[in-house]
């Protein structure tokens, strides 16, 4: 095993340690009395085939279903009864499971919450049951208008790459998986090599990290004894739209159109040159005093909401424009955005505005950093995603170093006025 102390201004040093089996933990004491176990694993809708879409975020549903140790619904029931909290989530790129408790009940608790993510019995009843519960998730998903547009976009921005599918999977899909199929995904994926345990909280780092590993070391016979098939799909960013690629949609249940203008940028995979886009994103639409916010709204009265997202996936991203409006200022609308992305081309933004955005983000960062929680899923996200933690601490000096050059370097290089994916939305 070996461990590495990272030191940042903004945060305390969390400390790495690499285990020789694969396994990844970082762990952080932080003065705060609560204690937080988040474990991420690489493992998302993106390592699926089309022939199992879905079963990312199934396995996380059944994962609370029972071990050969703990019943279904007794590992609820203990952290429930000590006042502790846990979930799960599942993305394209990952899947995390959390628990928090007080300090005090944190050995005998966090065990629990390793057993339930690497042991899971999958018994066929309850993994049948569940596939219901699953089934209406898709069904409340896909009467959600929120939900059908940020499907219709990611289907717009991507063809190839599997962040086009739904994490959810599609109905006729999760009506078909069995058993044994998910039985055989968990002892492929959840593999010490693919999970990094970020623990943070009100306990010494030596304490925190020991009982995580022994958490970790009942289990590992267990994997050990699995054939190892773990590949990781290798996925190529799809290249640049050439052109405006348009895709229009009534949905009867919107009061206002939605228009969502998206290209495709680096994602995770060229970390360095998303920070750039990340300002962009800022200068042209998170705030007030944002370029869109200012012109399209409280000026021209073009919308009623719009912003800048830069979605940074693995494999590549998505720079996005939304906005609601009134479906007869949807053209005026597309081109005022447009006209903005020639002028971040042509002339170099203000020091105004980017002093404006490294203020947002130090604040940003460190009140994303206040909680164990918060910390322990910043942590597992980073060394989840790129391996190497500095990313996540380095964050706010990266962002300050970016200047007006770079900034419009990229607006030429990844951001057209005459090539991207445009995603309509009309109430009728």
């Amino acid at each position: 095993m070996t461990s590495i102390l990272l030191k940042s201004p903004s945060l305390n040093a969390p400390t790495v340690y690499q285990l020789s089996n694969g396994l990844t933990i970082v762990a952080e004491q932080m003065p705060i009395e609560a204690v937080n176990l988040s474990i991420w694993l690489d493992v998302g809708s993106a390592v699926e085939s089309d022939q199992i879409n879905g079963m990312a975020h199934f396995l996380e549903h059944m994962v609370f279903k029972g071990t050969e140790n703990l019943a279904s619904g007794e590992f609820e029931r203990l952290v429930e009864e000590r006042g502790a909290v846990t979930n799960a989530a599942t993305s394209q790129d990952y899947t995390q499971f959390y628990i928090t408790t007080a300090p005090k009940d944190f050995a005998d608790l966090a065990p629990l919450q390793i057993d339930v993510v690497l042991n899971p019995t999958i018994p066929d009843e309850a993994f049948e049951r569940e596939k219901l519960v699953v089934l209406e998730e898709i069904r409340r998903a896909e009467d959600n208008p929120r939900r059908r547009t940020y499907q219709r976009t990611i289907e717009t921005a991507f063809t190839k790459l599997p962040y086009r599918r739904p994490v959810l999977g599609p109905k006729s899909v999760i009506e078909s998986l069995t058993p044994q199929q998910m039985r055989d995904f968990h002892s492929n994926w959840y593999q010490p090599q693919s999970i990094t345990a970020a623990v943070v909280g009100n306990l010494p780092v030596e304490q925190l990290k020991e009982i995580v590993v022994e958490g970790f070391t009942k289990t590992e016979s267990n994997l050990s004894s699995i054939p190892n098939s773990f590949v990781i799909p290798e996925w190529q960013p799809e290249a640049p739209f050439t052109e405006i690629v348009r895709r229009e949609y009534v949905d009867e249940t919107l009061q206002q159109a939605r228009l969502i203008m998206m290209w495709r940028v680096p994602g995770m995979m060229q970390l360095s040159q998303t920070y750039p886009l990340d300002v962009l994103a800022a200068i042209l639409g998170q705030g007030r005093s944002s370029r869109l916010v200012g012109d399209l709204r409280e000026t021209k009265h073009l919308v009623t909401h719009i912003s800048a997202s830069n979605l940074t996936h693995n494999y590549q991203g998505i720079f996005q424009i939304s906005a609601n409006l009134p479906a007869e200022n949807l053209e005026a609308a597309e081109l005022a955005i447009a006209e903005h992305i020639r002028n971040l081309q042509k002339e170099p933004v203000t020091k105004a505005e980017i002093s404006r955005v490294r203020t947002q983000v130090a604040n940003r960062f460190i009140f994303a950093s206040e909680t164990p929680s918060d910390r322990a899923g910043m942590y597992g996200y980073y060394q989840s995603m790129v391996k190497d933690l500095t990313h996540a601490l380095n964050y706010p000096a990266r962002i300050q170093a970016v200047d007006e050059e770079e900034l419009q370097f990229t607006a030429n290089t990844f951001l057209s006025p005459e090539a991207y994916g445009v995603v309509i939305i009309k109430p009728e």
